[in-house]
């Protein structure tokens, strides 16, 4: 089950940065890829609405919480550490 939402748009070089970010991020600490999902938003007009000069945005699912870009690795960490994110770890 994903923990994780990237919202995102195709041709966003910044999306594309951000989930390499957060897939980097799970590969050193061992979380399973499939924690994050990605929603395109530019076939939905309420996420458009939204997000759209905000994304990429990624959302704790079990919270609500959000990061908007710009993020790094360390506002990753706190996002998670704040937010009781559960890991699942690939190897298990």
């Amino acid at each position: 089950m994903p923990m994780l939402t990237l919202y995102y748009t195709t041709a966003c070089h910044l999306c594309e940065e951000a989930k390499s970010l957060v897939m980097a991020y799970f590969a050193v600490r061992h979380i399973a890829p499939d924690s994050l999902t990605q929603v395109e938003i530019a076939n939905d007009g309420e996420l458009l609405e939204r997000y759209g000069i905000l994304i990429p945005v990624l959302k704790v699912e079990a919270t609500g919480q959000e990061l908007n870009w710009p993020f790094g690795v360390g506002d990753i960490e706190h996002l998670l550490a704040n937010s009781d994110f559960s890991i699942t770890p690939e190897n298990v």
